[in-house]
């Protein structure tokens, strides 16, 4: 799955550990949907979702690859 959510964050000068504690995961979490390794789960994309006011699908995008 790619996602948006690493220019999202760079662009309100978040750190990976800043957008955690709002998500409520660990840093860990966030490095790992940022690189594609680990899908969020669909209440985390919600989550997401509405902390930055956009669709689940203007943040992630399914890769079938």
């Amino acid at each position: 799955m790619k996602n948006r959510l690493k220019v999202l964050r760079a662009e309100r000068d978040w750190t990976q550990a800043d957008l955690a504690s709002q998500l409520e995961v660990s840093r860990q979490t966030i490095n790992a949907i940022e690189k594609g390794k680990f899908d969020p789960s669909l209440p985390l994309a919600f989550k997401a979702a509405k902390l930055f006011g956009l669709s689940i699908e203007d943040i992630f995008q399914y890769d079938a690859e």
